[in-house]
C-alpha cells in the first residue's frame, strides 16, 4: 500500500498546481461555476479533486510494465503471466551446514554447501476426516522463492496425510532458475509444456516437454526456463519433508 500513499500525496500536489493554474487562466469561469449553486460548493470542490486524482492514479498504475511485488521481493517477468497465484509466499528457513552435512556432500561432489533450506511450520496438519481434507488446493499451500523468477507451491507429506511423499509445483518465469542444489533422496521432475535448460551433475542439456527426468540422490542439479511462457514443473520426492542443500556453484550464465 506504500505506493498508493505515495501517489495520493503526489496527486494532491498536482491537483493544487492545476487548480491554481486554472484559477489564474480562467478566473471568471471557475468563480461562476462555484457560485452557481453555493450550497453545493464543497461537493463541487470534492468532485474536482476526486476526478483529477483518479486520472493521475490511473496514469500511474498504467506504468507497471510487468514489475510487481509478491511478498518481500519484486520481480519482472515481462509479458509472461502467472499460471497459479503465488500470493502465499513465505520465507524459507535457512541453516548453516554442520560438519556431518559437509562430509556427506564431500562423498558425492566437489562443491561447497552454502546452506540447508526448509519450509517453515505454521500451517495446520490435515485430519483426513472428510473428502475435502484429502484434496490440497494450490492456494492453500505455502509458496517459496528459491531463486530469481522461481517460485514453488510446496505440499509436504507429513502435513497432508502422506507417509512418504512431497510434491512441489513450480511457477518458473522465463529466465527463472533455482540455485544448484541437492536432496538426500531421489527426485523426479515432470514437465508437460515448455523448454528447459537443465543441469544434472556436470551435464547441461536442453529438453522440451513433455518429459520426466530422474534425479538420483545427492546429485547436484538445477534448471532454467528458456521458453517464453511460465513453466510449471512438478517435482516429486519420496520423503515427508521439503528440504534441500544449496551449493556454491551456478551452472547457467547470468544475464
Amino acid at each position: 500500500m506504500q505506493w498508493l500513499f505515495f501517489y495520493f500525496n503526489s496527486l494532491l500536489a498536482d491537483i493544487n498546481i492545476l487548480f491554481i493554474s486554472a484559477l489564474k487562466d480562467h478566473p471568471g469561469e471557475i468563480r461562476n461555476y462555484l457560485r452557481a449553486t453555493p450550497i453545493n460548493t464543497d461537493m463541487k470542490l470534492l468532485s474536482f479533486f476526486v476526478t483529477g486524482g483518479m486520472a493521475i492514479l490511473l496514469c500511474a498504475c498504467s506504468r507497471d510494465n510487468g514489475t510487481h511485488s509478491h511478498g518481500p521481493e519484486t520481480h519482472t517477468h515481462g509479458s509472461a503471466t502467472e499460471t497459479f497465484s503465488i500470493e502465499g509466499l513465505v520465507d524459507e528457513i535457512k541453516t548453516v551446514p554442520d560438519s556431518i552435512i559437509e562430509y556427506l556432500h564431500a562423498q558425492h561432489h566437489s562443491h561447497k554447501v552454502l546452506e540447508r533450506r526448509t519450509v517453515p511450520p505454521g500451517y495446520a496438519t490435515r485430519e483426513l476426516k472428510n473428502w475435502k481434507e484429502y484434496a490440497a488446493r494450490l492456494d492453500e499451500l505455502p509458496v517459496i522463492n528459491p531463486g530469481p523468477g522461481e517460485y514453488v507451491h510446496v505440499m509436504e507429506g507429513y502435513k497432508n496425510g502422506y507417509q512418504n511423499l512431497v510434491i512441489g509445483i513450480t511457477e518458473t518465469f522465463p529466465g527463472g532458475a533455482p540455485p544448484m542444489h541437492t536432496h538426500k533422496g531421489e527426485e523426479s521432475h515432470v514437465l508437460l509444456e515448455g523448454t528447459i535448460l537443465s543441469a544434472l551433475g556436470d551435464t547441461l542439456f536442453t529438453i522440451e516437454a513433455p518429459y520426466i527426468v530422474n534425479i538420483p540422490p545427492m546429485v547436484p542439479h538445477a534448471f532454467k526456463n528458456i521458453g517464453e511462457k511460465t513453466a510449471n514443473l512438478v517435482v516429486i520426492f519420496p520423503t515427508n519433508v521439503w528440504e534441500y542443500d544449496v551449493l556454491d556453484y551456478f551452472p547457467f550464465q547470468e544475464e
